[in-house]
């Protein structure tokens, strides 16, 4: 007998502007046949569940939750609203997170019992320490806390871990957790939409974060008490927006930020990003002022990004940052551009490994999803190394049991304490099911000269790379900086290719699942590569300026 499952799936018109979305049920989740049940990974619940919530023990067994239904319309409130900038899909992001669809996200994109059973531990270890009034500390009360307090940070970086794994203030096994925080931290922000911070420079890290709280809640639930005050944070993003196209510390005397850097900037593109997730307009000009900042932070042809406009260094932190922002701004999977900087963050030296130098929770964070959204090699090659170093270093008992050590994050581990090492780490592990990927729906084969080069370069120390038809280009810094001419043949090639390489068309939401398989994950046991020299890094991490 077919078991029945309900999936809705949600297609848009692409003509431009707001359109009715048609929402989809499914009547056979067997449809397609192609997810074998056998393969999936068993989510074993090992902890108490709220009878008042669907856990995998009471939920039908779905087949094949990317099966596509009949249709019934129903009218919603703007779920894909974003710019006109080049994008791909985005509103589907969140729809991994529900029960329903793990499973096969984990089967598909290499997840295993063992990070699952890293990321309950994990939760289980934050809900511990949530204070009374329903927030969290950077402090304590655990061990290894922050060199000084940011509550909203805390609160805020602490709920993105519970949201991460689809619980929210109705939902799910901690949602008296998150209505606690929910309830604080709505409290916190101001009349104009601000979340303020104890110090000049967390001030946008702090209000990063908490914007993406909000907006990620109300795209997950669409609570309409949440709509206000997600538009006020995304508006106070907007109008904060330095003219050079960034964020970065305080305000200037004119209301907007005072300058500019990419760590910030960061964080705050997540929350725009998560804006347009939950159908919150995000404007044309705010995303194309964020593209004009990246081109200046840029180095080699766009391959590589600096901490600050203007230096001259690899900087595999930022790089990994701003190629995530590249990717949801609208760049293609077979950029060059955007592969050269992926090989170079799957070099021997910037792959995670834990030793007492190169540990840094904030670079695997960005340099995950990076890879995730490029699947195939690339993401095979990090998920393997990176799920066996933070599976294999989670404290597994004693009072902290479920946390990471943030001593061996010799960057910035110490001075953020162990909830912010904690938290990044768990963000790691749930990045099979966090956000979908953004090319899946949308993909077309490489163009013919980079199919013999799509995979990962070796993890030798200086490699060829190919960036156009013609013949190698070599991407060693030192030819870079020694004005060989690698850069500007480079960036001759990209932008020879960009006005050859016709635009992607936008696939309907029912495309985009059905476009997802599950397909053989990697081992997970698989055999860590010999180490390697050691990954630079040169950040600021959120809420521990």
């Amino acid at each position: 007998m077919a078991l029945i499952m309900l999936l809705m799936c949600i297609f848009l018109s692409v003509d431009g502007g707001e359109q009715p979305l048609t929402v989809t049920i499914a009547p056979r989740a067997d449809q397609f046949g192609e997810i074998n049940a056998d393969d999936l990974v068993d989510l074993k619940v090992d902890t108490p569940t709220d009878d008042s919530v669907l856990t995998p023990q009471n939920l039908p067994e779905v087949i094949d939750p990317f099966a596509a239904p009949p249709s019934v319309e129903v009218a919603l409130d703007g779920f894909l609203t974003s710019s006109d900038v080049n994008a791909p899909q985005i509103g589907l992001a969140l729809l991994g997170r529900s029960e329903g669809m793990k499973r096969a996200l984990l089967s598909r994109y290499g997840g295993t019992e063992q990070t699952e059973a890293a990321v309950r531990l994990a939760l289980q270890w934050l809900s511990r320490q949530q204070r009374q009034d329903g927030s969290w500390s950077l402090r304590g009360p655990y061990s290894d806390g922050a060199v000084r307090e940011n509550d909203i940070a805390a609160t805020a970086m602490a709920m993105l871990a519970f949201q991460g794994s689809g619980h929210t203030h109705q939902v799910g096994l901690y949602k008296t957790h998150m209505q606690k925080a929910l309830a604080w931290l709505l409290k916190r922000q101001t009349d104009e939409g601000n979340f303020p911070s104890p110090t000049t420079h967390e001030h946008f890290y702090t209000h990063g974060q908490a914007t993406i709280v909000l907006c990620e809640l109300y795209g997950m639930t669409k609570d309409p008490a949440l709509r206000e005050p997600a538009v006020k944070a995304v508006q106070y993003c907007i109008k904060t927006q330095n003219p050079r196209g960034a964020w970065r510390y305080g305000l200037s005397r004119d209301g907007y930020s005072a300058d500019v850097d990419t760590s910030v900037t960061g964080w705050i593109v997540m929350a725009l990003q998560s804006a347009r997730m939950a159908g919150i307009e995000v404007p044309q000009r705010t995303l194309a002022l964020v593209h004009k900042y990246l081109d200046e932070a840029g180095n080699r042809a766009g391959t590589r990004y600096a901490y600050v406009p203007g230096a001259d260094t690899d900087n595999p932190v930022m790089t990994a940052e701003a190629l995530l922002c590249r990717q949801y701004l609208g760049w293609q999977q077979y950029d060059e551009r955007l592969i050269d900087g992926v090989q170079y963050l799957l070099l021997g030296s910037n792959l995670p490994k834990w030793n007492n130098t190169d540990v840094n929770y904030y670079y695997w964070y960005y340099a995950t999803q990076v890879m995730h959204h490029m699947e195939g090699d690339y993401w095979n090659r990090w998920n393997s190394v990176m799920r066996e170093v933070l599976v294999r270093n989670q404290t597994k008992t004693g009072k902290e049991a479920g946390s990471w050590d943030p001593v061996p994050d010799i960057q910035w581990g110490l001075h953020g304490g162990r909830l912010y090492s904690t938290c990044l780490a768990t963000y790691v592990l749930e990045v099979y099911y966090r956000h979908l990927p953004i090319y899946a729906g949308t993909r077309a084969p490489p163009p013919a000269h980079l199919r013999r080069n799509a995979r990962p370069a070796p993890v030798a120390g200086t490699r060829p790379t190919r960036i156009g038809a013609g013949s190698p280009v070599r991407s060693d810094s030192a030819a870079t900086r020694a004005g060989g001419g690698s850069a500007v043949v480079a960036h001759r090639r990209i932008a020879a290719h960009r006005r050859e390489a016709a635009p992607q068309p936008a696939l309907s939401a029912p495309a985009l699942l059905r476009s997802i398989r599950p397909e053989s994950a990697p081992s997970a046991r698989s055999a860590l590569p010999p180490p390697h020299s050691t990954a630079r890094s040169c950040t600021r991490p959120p809420a521990a300026a």
